[in-house]
């Protein structure tokens, strides 16, 4: 689990959000396929973000 460091207003996205880490592209530069869900459970975006964007909710990523 990750939290946005910033909104991403394209996305509908606040910052603070939190979403799972689906997937982790180790390229460099490292980026994480992460997708957010309602309060429902159902998704509601899945983006593709850079390390500096997100934190992983313990603190470290």
């Amino acid at each position: 689990m990750v939290e946005l460091r910033e909104a991403l207003p394209s996305e509908q996205l606040p910052a603070g959000a939190v979403g799972a880490v689906v997937h982790v592209l180790n390229d460099p530069p490292t980026a994480y396929e992460v997708e957010f869900a309602d309060a429902d459970g159902r998704a509601v975006a899945m983006v593709t973000l850079r390390a500096d964007q997100v934190v992983q909710r313990d603190g470290h990523l």
